[in-house]
């Protein structure tokens, strides 16, 4: 995927937050640490360094929500952390993004604390960040 379909499809699953832009994907993508695993609908973007990785952001169309491809994109992200060296896996997830938390926690992600009023809304109000993480199972 192009910074440009990634932003496109970041936009489509990102409406209640700011998404990102085909420049801050090309950015992330620019460094030998970042890495994207992708399919036609869904996509994971992954940083991994020293043992550790984290999700940066996973995205799944709107239109295609409900058939696995965020569970999907999240095993390939943390496949594709394995084979990277990482042994534990960090997020962060709005909470008000009820969906996104079940499929982290079904995935074996616990809560470790919360950032009070890290996001913004494009109505402006403050939504607190839930970290989570685990450890990939090679670790």
């Amino acid at each position: 995927m192009t910074p440009e379909s990634l932003a496109t499809l970041h936009a489509r699953a990102f409406s209640a937050q700011r998404p990102w832009s085909a420049q801050e994907f090309s950015d992330l993508l620019g460094s030998p640490l970042v890495f994207l695993v992708s399919q036609p609908h869904a996509f994971a973007l992954g940083r991994a360094i020293a043992g550790e990785a984290e999700l940066l952001t996973l995205a799944t169309d709107p239109d295609h929500r409900r058939h696995g491809l965020g569970r999907q994109a999240l095993q390939s992200y943390e496949l594709a952390a394995e084979k990277r060296g990482a042994h534990r896996s960090f997020l962060e997830v709005a909470a008000d993004n009820a969906a996104a938390i079940s499929l982290y926690q079904s995935a074996g992600y616990t809560v470790d604390g919360r950032r009070p009023d890290y996001y913004l809304t494009p109505g402006g109000a403050k939504v607190d960040a839930v970290l989570m993480s685990r450890n990939l199972p090679q670790g």
